[in-house]
Formats: C-alpha cells, sequence, structure tokens
C-alpha cells in the first residue's frame, strides 16, 4: 500500500540523514506511485476507445526534468504553457509530436517556435488565430492546430479553478451571442485547422460537469465535420481536471470512473472516428508526494498546542491562504521517522513565515507533537514542493525521488537539489548591488 511505502520512506530518510537539524525540510516523490498513476491513465482510456491517445501530462503540475522523465518513460507526453515548461519537457526528452501547448497568452515568437518544432497548438481566441494564419501562410507546418472552447457549463466550488464559467478567461465562449456560429465559419475557412480543444476546470469539479463540457466540445466536432462536409476536426482535446481526494489515502474518483462515464455520455466521441488528447496533473502525481518537516519547537498559546516546522506558506502557498479549499492531511513521526502513537491532542501545526496565518493545520488532532519530531505534508506531489512561494527568502527544499527494492531497502535519488543561499542571493540581484546607486555612490 501507498501508506506503507511512505512509512518505509520516512523512516529511511531520517535514517540516512535526508532530514539532519541543519537542513529540517525535504520532501518525497513515491516512483512506484507515479508509475502505477500512469499505467492507471493509459489502461482506463485503452478501455473505452480504440483510437490513439495522447495522455499530455500538465507540466504546470510538477515541473521537474526527471519527473517529467519518469511519465515519458511510462508513456506520457507534455502538456506546455510557457517557453519555460516547454524547455523543460525538451530537456526530459519528450518530442514535439508528443507536447501540446496552451496558453492563452502566446506571444508571436511562442507561436513561430512551436510550428517550427512541429508542436501542436491550441489557440486561445480569434487574435492568436490571426498570428496563426500569418504564420502557416508564411512558411508550412507540420503542427496539429486546433481551437479552444469554452463551453460555458458552469463552476465547481473552487471557483479560481473553473475555467468553464460564462466569464472565464480561456478559450471562446461558445453560449455568447454569435460565438457558435463563427467558430463554425471558422474551421470552415481553415482546412488546417484539424483540433478541437477544452477543458472545464480542475480541483472542485464533479465529474458530470467536467463530463458535459467534453460532451459541449463532442457534439460542436460533430457540427463543425458536417457543416464543412469531411471530418476536419479529427483529434478532440478533452483537458484534463480530475479532482483528487484530500481526505483520505483513497484515490477517488479514478481515471477509470471517468472514463466509463464519459463512454457511457458521449459513446461518439469513443467510436474510433476521433483521437484524444488528455491533459492531466495533479490527478497524477498529489498521492505521490510528501513534504517532510522536523518540529523546531512546541509551544502553547491561549491553551492551544502550537507545533513551530519549517514547512509552511513558501511550499504549500494554496493550503495556507484558502486552507477551506485546500485541506490537506498531516501525518505525526517521532524524532526516528516511525509513526508516531499516543492520545490525540488538538493543536496547530505552524510553518516558518512572518505571518499568524502561516499555518498548515488549526485545530487539527494528531498525537501531541514534540520538538524533534518529524511532520509530513501528505499528498503534495503536485503543485506544492514544485511550485515555490519565496516569502522570507525561504529557499526551495531538495526533492528525492525514493524506490523500495524487494528486500525492504529504501533508495533515494535527487530530483532537485536543495536551493542554496547563494542561489538566493543571486536571484535577488546579489551580482549588481549598486545598481540602483549614482555612479559617484558606487563603490569598487
Amino acid at each position: 500500500m501507498a501508506s506503507d511505502r511512505r512509512d518505509q520512506a520516512v523512516h529511511a530518510a531520517v535514517e540516512q540523514g535526508l532530514l539532519p537539524p541543519a537542513v529540517p525540510l525535504t520532501a518525497l516523490l513515491d516512483v512506484a506511485g507515479i508509475r502505477a498513476s500512469a499505467t492507471a491513465l493509459t489502461e482506463a482510456f485503452g478501455e473505452i476507445t480504440d483510437a490513439p491517445v495522447l495522455h499530455a501530462f500538465a507540466v504546470k503540475a510538477c515541473p521537474l526534468v526527471p519527473v517529467l522523465r519518469l511519465l515519458r518513460d511510462a508513456g506520457l507526453g507534455a502538456e506546455v504553457a510557457s517557453p519555460g515548461e516547454l524547455a523543460l519537457a525538451r530537456a526530459a526528452g519528450i518530442p514535439p509530436d508528443r507536447t501540446v501547448l496552451d496558453s492563452p497568452a502566446k506571444t508571436p515568437a511562442e507561436l513561430r517556435d512551436a510550428l517550427a518544432l512541429g508542436i501542436a497548438v491550441n489557440a486561445d481566441n480569434p487574435q492568436e488565430l490571426d498570428r496563426i494564419d500569418a504564420l502557416v501562410g508564411a512558411a508550412p507546418t507540420r503542427s496539429p492546430l486546433g481551437l479552444r472552447v469554452n463551453p460555458q457549463v458552469g463552476a465547481g466550488s473552487i471557483g479560481a479553478l473553473s475555467t468553464a464559467t460564462s466569464t472565464s478567461k480561456f478559450g471562446v465562449g461558445l453560449r455568447d451571442e454569435g460565438a457558435r456560429a463563427e467558430v463554425v465559419r471558422t474551421y470552415a475557412d481553415r482546412p488546417w485547422l484539424t483540433r478541437l480543444h477544452t477543458h472545464t476546470g480542475s480541483q472542485g469539479l464533479p465529474l458530470p460537469l467536467m463530463v458535459s463540457g467534453v460532451q459541449e466540445a463532442y457534439e460542436l466536432a460533430e457540427e463543425i465535420n458536417a457543416a464543412v462536409g469531411r471530418q476536419q476536426i479529427d483529434t478532440v482535446d478533452i483537458g484534463g481536471g480530475l479532482p483528487v481526494n484530500f481526505a483520505s489515502e483513497e484515490q477517488t474518483p479514478t481515471f477509470a470512473d471517468y472514463a466509463r462515464l464519459l463512454k457511457q455520455t458521449v459513446p461518439g466521441l469513443f467510436d474510433g472516428r476521433y483521437a484524444l488528447v488528455t491533459e492531466f496533473g495533479r490527478a497524477l502525481l498529489a498521492k505521490h508526494g510528501t513534504i517532510l518537516a522536523r518540529v523546531e519547537y512546541t509551544k502553547s498559546s491561549g491553551g492551544r498546542p502550537i507545533a513551530v516546522t519549517h514547512a509552511g506558506v513558501q511550499v504549500a502557498t494554496r493550503t495556507v491562504h484558502d486552507p477551506r479549499s485546500w485541506p490537506l492531511r498531516i501525518a505525526a513521526y517521532d524524532a526516528k521517522g516511525l509513526p508516531k502513537s499516543g492520545t490525540e491532542t488538538v493543536q496547530d501545526v505552524a510553518g516558518p513565515a512572518c505571518f499568524a496565518g502561516d499555518l498548515l493545520a488549526t485545530g487539527r488532532p494528531l498525537p501531541l507533537l514534540e520538538q524533534g519530531d518529524v511532520v509530513a505534508v501528505l499528498d503534495t506531489g503536485a503543485y506544492y514542493f514544485s511550485s515555490h512561494y519565496g516569502y522570507n527568502s525561504l529557499p526551495r527544499p531538495a526533492v528525492h525521488g525514493f524506490t523500495i527494492d524487494p528486500d525492504g531497502s529504501v533508495r533515494f535519488s535527487v530530483v532537485r537539489a536543495a536551493q542554496s543561499l547563494d542561489e538566493i542571493v543571486a536571484e535577488a540581484g546579489g551580482g549588481q548591488p549598486d545598481a540602483l546607486l549614482d555612479q559617484s555612490d558606487r563603490r569598487p
């Protein structure tokens, strides 16, 4: 079980010196768990269609080259939304024909580079299509090209991650007056536009809402193909967005749950006529990441115990600022990295940043934490240790992948080294300390 592997890894991390007093924060990735999720995804869609399916991992969820390389080895591609993410995907060896570029703000240079490489591009709006028109007219490209549409089917429980609202910044709103007919004309005028893209949102969306967005895209694809008299749209990109259960060890909903509901609701999309692209991120990685932090101090305020750790807003930004939408489970281990037992006590788990709201958990029942214990922040494999927030110039933690041999020994590999103080200084302009001084005030 994943929890058993995690317990073994935490104990081994302490024993092998990955969490010494001088480095009281680190992160772990369960390699076996990641591989299992990739397999579950490919098998789920393999059961509902014989057509080609590209599972393009959303790089934003975990922009670490070794992770992308692992997923490439498992048969996945990459969905990128910036030149930086594209550079990471290329560094991981993901080929252009397994890469998809999405973004609401692509520059002419980004588009030109993508089309030169043969990367699939989903245009976000008519103005972007105008830019692509000029590029396609100037030079041939192997890039599959599509348009993102917003089905405007509504929001989930987290508004910031709901991309199919009536006023979403993404895509062309299909329910806006005249928009649907204009999209059909757009495809009729551009025979090279062969893909259709939609993405309803992510965390906080119920499966029926996700499926309704896909259904809207399928029905539009059918309408366009009928209008032009041939199957011009041959690929539908259904995005990602499968929500993650952050409340327990259970992985629910599953990729199989989603695939079966899609097949049941939109059978025509899976009859072999359409190739598919998916863009999952959080659902592939979240359950397989753990952040470990030493308890530096314990105290009591107002009668409530507080454990002060080195994991806070810098690694769990969303949780600290919006704990209701982004709650995280906390597991307690003793100073040797063994699961901590004892009577559960309501307590706070605090981070190191200099503001009162830097709390990973408030009023959480846990075995009473003591100085030197280890706190494990669970389900943090996506968007947590990979999306650092530089408050108080706190360094990015190291990330270690782990595997467990048949004999039970745990092997770690460095995915990303911890950020050094020299690197923090360099990023803060340390190489040009006199940049804002007058010439006469500068010192040699």
